[in-house]
């Protein structure tokens, strides 16, 4: 095909696009249906003939109306009533390539690039946010019904030690139950042995503060001390900063009320966005590295432990929870960091730039560039896209070009291919086409026309209706008249009559019957 047609078809597209199957819904879908399985080969070349009348190699025979549809051997067309044509080797066949000569190639900004090998699985970074960790976090809860004498701890986010007293609570439950105990043991300190089942009230007793919310430390100062505490020291479980405070003075308190929240800091979460191209790069347990603009020069290690399982719908992409090490406590919420993830194990594959690929939203396609200013398309699986690269897991071989600028446009050419098979000897659709043959039928809407071989549009002699004239039909035409014809096709497809006259007079007198 050279520079003129390529030029041409994209022009005329747009008219022979609807129309170029006027016929097919007269015959495709029964044609498929019957056409004999010995005789259609579809989407294959057929075996090698030799036609005896031009002694050229006949690659297979198709029907022009559907030539995508591939047949190895002549005969009739399942689709329409006409013999089916060869297609010559000399001609190229259909196979797919579309050729174009080096000044039109420049004229179209065409490039190409080699099909390689490369490692997809470099070191790659993300941006996120440090949050806290939510593994590490403590609730301290009021443990009876009582009230906040004292608070110790004033404010969110006041940093607090393990074991730092947080608020004192009377509990009028507790000190009845520290009452009971001291009492018991009194008893049996009295009867000095004499009465061995005390040692079993005591017991109970000392069960019974537990059983009321007081801690086995709580229990073991009022042991020691003999004495009543009325006020009971809350105190941190954890290290870290009060992340919500809920209690202040002088507040009743139930049983199970959240006092304070503590979140520990020695180790803080980046939730670093990973592109969704990148995602199956990353895993858990994969070492990283994070850097923030507030401590510069500064590098913190740890690992990704959860890539979770949501896509971002603005943003297009996958957290993965990185957790850091923190332990000068120096990282805090809300800073913005850079995470650069480790490489996987190296792993070599093919790849292309990531232009080439021609994504459908069904499948993706490439141009590949053959000897000869040739190009053809090839259907590809892709997976992975890192540094303008995409991963090619079927369709390519490494080496082959494809062609990376100007793709678009040889893509449109060889969907067209087919319909430039049928323009290339064709005349516009404006002007108008010749025809003899038989009146079969005349109806208001068409006129049906058993017709001899039409060579301006490469077809056989078949039966098929034409629209009538738009100033009626002739009244010296008539059913079963032999009529000279010239038609056009339009718009719409659809083939109208331009002219009709009878092959020869009709007798003075007579009138064309119509029905």
């Amino acid at each position: 095909m050279n520079n003129k047609t390529i030029l041409w078809v994209l022009a005329a597209a747009g008219v022979l696009g609807a129309g170029g199957y006027g016929l097919y819904g007269l015959g495709v879908s029964a044609g498929q249906k019957s056409a004999p399985a010995s005789l259609a080969k579809p989407g294959a070349a057929a075996a090698v003939n030799i036609d005896p009348e031009t002694g050229k190699r006949v690659l297979y025979w198709h029907d022009p109306m559907v030539p995508g549809q591939k047949f190895d051997k002549p005969g009739k067309s399942p689709f329409m009533d006409m013999q089916l044509v060869p297609v010559y080797a000399e001609e190229g066949g259909d196979d797919g390539k579309i050729a174009i000569s080096p000044r039109m190639q420049q004229s179209l900004g065409i490039r190409t690039a080699e099909v390689v090998k490369t490692d997809l699985g470099a070191e790659f970074a993300a941006v996120g946010s440090v949050t806290w960790n939510e593994r590490d976090v403590a609730l301290v809860q009021a443990r009876g019904n009582g009230f906040v004498e004292r608070l110790l701890v004033r404010a969110p986010l006041d940093p607090v030690r393990k074991g730092q007293p947080l608020a004192e609570l009377y509990v009028p439950e507790w000190v009845a139950v520290q009452e009971e105990y001291l009492a018991a043991r009194r008893m049996r300190g009295n009867a000095a042995g004499a009465l061995s089942g005390l040692d079993g009230l005591v017991e109970a007793a000392r069960q019974r503060m537990l059983l009321a919310g007081m801690s086995e430390d709580q229990v073991r100062a009022v042991e020691s001390s003999g004495k009543v505490r009325a006020r009971l020291t809350v105190t941190a479980p954890i290290g870290g900063v009060v992340g919500e405070l809920a209690a202040r003075e002088g507040m009743t308190v139930m049983a199970g009320a959240p006092l304070f929240r503590i979140n520990g800091i020695d180790t803080v979460w980046v939730n670093a966005e990973v592109p969704e191209s990148r995602a199956a790069q990353s895993r858990p347990g994969q070492a990283v590295e994070a850097r923030t603009p507030a401590l510069q020069n500064e590098v913190f290690k740890g690992k990704v432990s959860a890539i979770l399982p949501e896509v971002s719908a603005e943003t297009r992409t996958v957290k993965a929870r990185v957790e850091l090490r923190n332990p000068d406590h120096r990282l805090l919420p809300g800073m913005f960091a850079t995470v650069d993830f480790a490489p996987a194990a190296p792993r070599d594959v093919l790849a292309v730039p990531s232009e080439a690929v021609i994504r459908t939203g069904k499948r993706s396609i490439v141009i590949v560039a053959h000897d000869g200013g040739k190009f053809a398309q090839a259907e590809v699986e892709t997976g992975a896209e890192a540094e303008g690269m995409t991963e090619i897991r079927k369709g390519l071989e490494a080496g082959m070009q494809v062609v990376v600028s100007g793709q678009f446009l040889i893509d449109s050419e060889a969907s067209l291919k087919g319909v430039a098979a049928r323009m290339e000897q064709a005349q516009p659709a404006a002007v108008a086409h010749h025809g003899a043959g038989r009146v079969e039928a005349i109806d208001r809407d068409a006129v049906t026309i058993s017709h001899e071989p039409i060579p301006s549009l490469k077809w056989g002699a078949m039966t098929m209706d034409f629209k009538p004239p738009v100033d009626g039909m002739p009244n010296n035409v008539k059913t079963g008249d032999s009529v000279h014809f010239d038609f056009r096709q339009t718009k719409d497809g659809e083939f109208e009559l331009t002219r009709i006259v009878p092959t020869a007079p009709p007798p003075t007198g007579s009138r064309g019957a119509q029905k």
